[in-house]
């Protein structure tokens, strides 16, 4: 028995079962004009009408949360394709929604500005690109989930090798270390970073230079692997 299980109210003395709904919200996130952003919508209907919200919609009937959080990408922020997401937390206040009590099953995704495209369609719901930086007020207790998704994407950042979701298939150096210091925040040693990074060996050459500019060409690189890997050291 779990510890203060006793205190709990029996029989006649406990309160009635929970009338629960499920959501599924995303905090989907990309690097555009050298920030990261964050997708929001306006919402159409009540509560909050007309203000701004993650993507986000019921889940339903016996439909899998993580199916759920693909739809609602699509139908309400016209998003579809190739996205990087993962559950992120499920936040089960019982006050975080005036509907009712109100489950969000929130996930946190990942994608190149490239790939990521608004689609119109009858449910879209005005879908834009905001920096994290500079937020407004949203609904409901989306701030406190994308606060979550900021830090866990940040934290993979450091431990895995999912920068390959913001990066193109080749790249430099200098552009992958630039994509760290957007997701992150700081600004990197550039000796230390690729040094360190180099060692990991996530990346590899490719027989390919960039060039152009008053700069010497630069080697362009790939990941070895584009799937969700987990390092056996931080990059950081």
């Amino acid at each position: 028995m779990f510890a203060g299980m006793k205190n709990y109210p029996t029989g006649s003395d406990r309160p009635p079962r929970a009338r629960l709904f499920l959501t599924a919200d995303v905090v989907l996130l990309t690097i555009e004009d050298d920030a990261l952003k964050v997708v929001l919508v306006e919402r159409t209907r009540r509560p909050d009408l007309g203000s701004l919200a993650l993507p986000g919609g019921f889940i339903w009937h016996a439909e899998m949360a993580e199916d759920a959080a693909r739809r609602v990408l699509a139908v309400k922020a016209g998003v579809e394709g190739d996205v990087y997401m993962e559950q992120l937390y499920t936040f089960t206040e019982p006050e975080r929604d005036s509907r009712g009590h109100i489950i969000s099953v929130a996930y946190v995704a990942v994608v190149r500005r490239h790939d990521l495209s608004f689609a119109d369609g009858p449910q879209t719901e005005t879908p834009a690109l905001y920096p994290v930086t500079k937020l407004p007020k949203l609904s409901f207790d989306h701030g406190r989930i994308l606060k979550y998704g900021l830090k866990r994407i940040r934290d993979k950042f450091v431990y895995t090798n999912i920068a390959y979701a913001l990066l193109p298939e080749r790249f430099t150096l200098s552009q992958l270390q630039r994509v760290y210091e957007i997701v992150l925040g700081r600004d990197l040693d550039k000796r230390n970073f690729r040094k360190k990074y180099l060692s990991l060996g996530m990346i590899r050459p490719v027989q390919e230079v960039l060039s152009g500019g008053r700069h010497r060409p630069a080697q362009m690189f790939e990941f070895v692997s584009r799937k969700a890997v987990a390092l056996t050291e931080p990059v950081l």
